[in-house]
């Protein structure tokens, strides 16, 4: 017989909640919260259901975490189809099963063991659970902060469910993320007949000397807390599919990926001068998704670290790589944020799995950090 961390699991992965829909997998944790005293409030955004639960008063942990995926893709490409979830000699396989549904149903069970030992607890217990974080993440975490905090709401500690170890459970612990911006950019040129180039001016020969340009900067060195930032191609699109058609003008889009060393104003500013250097007539449109953002030290991570080497027997590294979470949103609420979940090697990935043994032993983590900070 499987245990309740598993078999909660697997019922949340079984249902194909692929991003912005929850399609009830928030009132299966609904459910359990109520029955162990949480007060569960539905705040809703347009398409995006998100639950906040509390328990108790004082000094508060949320447990951040989405029931939202990522589509499957060709469920032919799968061994198993991904939204009936299967257990195969110790390993769990799912949609969602790393990202994050696994988590989320171990942050659910040691909540529920915590409460079972100590039902008088000190301080507030909490869960802010979205459904758009894998999609626009506007109508979710950012949105039910944005009224927590009108209603004079305090979260003194973040807790946050995402994957984030990367060779062995507790290897890496993240205590920040790091910013996203994205330009999408048009150059001009001119459309005519590919026989007659003097008549025209194509966009696409233009663009060569200003992306090797663009790629070979170095826009930041880092600190101690991020790395590098990183410049990274993501689409390039031009013409109508037409051989004999010199096109008109070439979409270039790219993301930045900074930390707290470099401002969105110093990329742009580097961006406008290289365009201008070029001689190119062009129009952009920059859209900053996530500012970094950072917990350099105190109780939550110092917590989080010291549980982390007793019940995993591991030291972890503490990073700020890999894409933005939920996280960056609690910067508003003043919260100290710390990321600790499953192995994130199959996230997003055909056959995406965990140990069942990682699902256990995460869910005893969690208890224990959930017992140093509120009980």
């Amino acid at each position: 017989m499987l245990c309740p961390v598993v078999n909660l699991a697997k019922e949340l992965i079984n249902i194909p909640s692929i991003s912005p829909f929850d399609l009830g997998c928030q009132n299966i944790i609904a459910k359990h919260l109520s029955d162990i005293g949480f007060v569960v409030e539905i705040m809703n955004f347009k398409d995006t259901c998100n639950l906040w639960a509390t328990r108790g008063t004082g000094k508060t942990l949320t447990l951040l975490g989405h029931t939202d995926v990522v589509d499957p893709g060709e469920t032919r490409n799968w061994n198993t189809l991904p939204f009936e979830s299967v257990v195969k000699k110790g390993i769990l396989f799912g949609r969602g099963s790393a990202d994050m549904k696994g988590a989320l149903a171990a942050m659910v069970i040691a909540v529920g063991r915590c409460v079972k030992s100590f039902p008088k607890h000190n301080g507030r217990l909490s869960f802010l659970i979205t459904s758009d974080e894998e999609s626009s993440a506007i109508n979710g975490t950012k949105k039910v902060l944005e009224k927590l905090k009108l209603r004079n709401e305090r979260i003194d500690y973040c807790l946050v469910g995402e994957p984030s170890s990367s060779n062995i459970l507790g290897d890496v612990v993240k205590n920040g993320r790091r910013g996203s911006m994205t330009a999408d950019l048009i150059i001009y040129g001119k459309q005519g007949h590919v026989a007659y180039p003097n008549l025209a001016k194509n966009p696409i020969f233009l663009i060569v000397p200003f992306l090797s340009s663009l790629i070979s900067i170095k826009w930041s060195s880092g600190n101690m807390y991020f790395p590098p930032t990183s410049m990274q191609l993501t689409n390039i699109k031009s013409g109508y599919g037409s051989n004999n058609v010199i096109p008109g003008e070439i979409f270039i889009q790219f993301n930045f990926r900074f930390g707290d060393d470099i401002t969105t104003d110093n990329i742009k500013d580097v961006v406008h001068k290289l365009l201008s250097d070029h001689l190119l007539e062009y129009s952009i449109n920059w859209n900053i998704s996530a500012f970094p953002f950072l917990t350099k030290s105190g109780k939550l991570l110092n917590t989080v670290i010291k549980v982390v080497e007793h019940i995993g027997n591991i030291i972890p590294k503490i990073l700020t790589t890999g894409g933005t979470s939920d996280g960056r949103f609690f910067s508003i609420m003043g919260s100290e944020v710390v990321e600790l979940g499953l192995i994130n090697k199959t996230i997003h990935q055909v056959n995406e799995h965990i140990k069942v043994r990682d699902l256990q032993l995460l869910t005893t983590m969690y208890e224990h950090i959930i017992k140093d900070l509120i009980f």
